[in-house]
């Protein structure tokens, strides 16, 4: 999995150079693409069906603008000045999948922006924090939802983290919020991915008619920022990383 994050932490960095205003969606999907190939990897969302019947994911990548949380299909939309825009990408190596999302803003941005990202930014880092050996599942959204919500944002509930290996989403769920119980305790060898999706408005979500971009329900601006983690004696190590 760690050859799986490299490739992934790649894209990511390859992403970032051609997030500028007056790109269109499909063109950084194409960049995504050579990194896979020039990796000798496979695509992990290209076609994927989590739900018999439902129509595959048709990107390599997803890119959610502004108010799309995730899930975005690239395609034609160019991208302006000041668009907030979530690049989640996994990739897979030897059987094993590295997922990870981050929040762009191109261009300036506004104070408002700013803040969201870097709210959620450091709440991931907060997350990761959590997943100690011998803390369970919940602690993880405990801790994330303790920093966000008394900053004036909200955490979306309808998605969540979850388990990561030969399967892009295996079980457990990683909620980004505190719920009743405190779930399974996080043991050496496990791998998850921890995402939080931080919205300026409310919680509510829906889908669009393509099947797959989630928005926010009231249009306001979301922020996403993921990364796979495998839990080890010392605590949580970051794959998707290249530090």
């Amino acid at each position: 999995m760690r050859s799986a994050g490299k490739v992934v932490a790649m894209m990511h960095e390859r992403l970032r150079e051609a997030t500028q205003p007056g790109v269109s969606t499909g063109e950084l999907d194409r960049v995504a693409r050579e990194v896979i190939k020039e990796n000798g990897a496979q695509p992990s969302f290209l076609n994927y069906e989590p739900i018999p019947g439902i129509t595959p994911y048709p990107g390599v990548i997803c890119t959610s603008v502004n108010e799309e949380i995730v899930h975005g299909i690239p395609g034609k939309r160019v991208i302006q000045d000041g668009d907030l825009v979530k690049l989640d990408v996994g990739a897979v190596v030897n059987g094993f999948h590295g997922d990870a999302a981050v929040t762009l803003i191109a261009g300036e941005g506004n104070e408002t922006t700013r803040a969201l990202v870097e709210t959620t930014r450091r709440s991931l880092e907060i997350g990761i924090e959590a997943a100690q050996p011998g803390n369970r599942i919940g602690d993880i959204g405990a801790a994330i939802e303790d920093y966000v919500l008394p900053l004036g944002f909200e955490l979306v509930r309808e998605y969540t983290g979850h388990g990561i290996g030969r399967r892009l989403h295996e079980p457990p769920q990683v909620p980004n919020y505190r719920q009743g119980g405190r779930g399974i305790v996080l043991k050496p060898g496990m791998t998850i991915a921890i995402e939080p999706m931080v919205n300026i408005g409310g919680w509510d979500t829906r889908v669009l008619d393509d099947g797959w971009t989630v928005v926010t329900e009231d249009g306001e601006l979301s922020a996403h920022f993921e990364h796979t983690i495998v839990i080890t004696e010392s605590g949580p190590e970051v794959l998707t990383s290249l530090g």
